[in-house]
């Protein structure tokens, strides 16, 4: 079975002093909420990955607090090929951008990026390694 390695992260910040995270919709999918999240380019790590990928799918620049944990699945390609992924997540905090303020070409990845309550994102976001995630990061950052 092949292999996989991606890296996202957990993007928050306080808005009127809630904690809050950053969202995505992929492209086609109009009932998904996801966390921002991408292949390891060569040469990078995994907390490099998800600084990236995070600026490139919601348009805000971010600073690594911690590694919050890896979330592994297995999914079929298309054409039947079955994948074991293993995706890391990093807990980020916001510094500078606009939510959403992404290049064109990356439309093709993301329809939307919303900020949603940190506390309700457990519930709110579609798959449960995400929630999972979002569920620590709450606990770390619950006021």
């Amino acid at each position: 079975m092949e292999r996989e390695f991606s890296a996202g992260g957990v993007l928050v910040r306080s808005i009127r002093r809630r904690p809050m995270l950053a969202a995505i919709r992929p492209q086609g999918k109009t009932d998904v909420w996801a966390l921002p999240k991408g292949l390891i380019d060569a040469g990078e790590t995994p907390a490099e990955t998800a600084v990236r990928e995070v600026r490139e799918e919601t348009g805000v620049e971010s600073e690594l607090v911690e590694k919050l944990g890896d979330v592994r699945y297995v999914y079929t390609r298309r054409g039947g090929e079955r994948v074991f992924k293993v995706v890391s997540f990093f807990l980020l905090r916001a510094r500078r951008g606009r939510l959403g303020a992404i290049d064109e070409a990356m439309r093709v990845e993301v329809a939307e990026a919303r900020w949603l309550p940190l506390e309700e994102a457990p519930r709110l976001l579609s798959y449960g390694g995400e929630r999972d995630m979002a569920a620590k990061a709450w606990e770390k950052l619950r006021p």
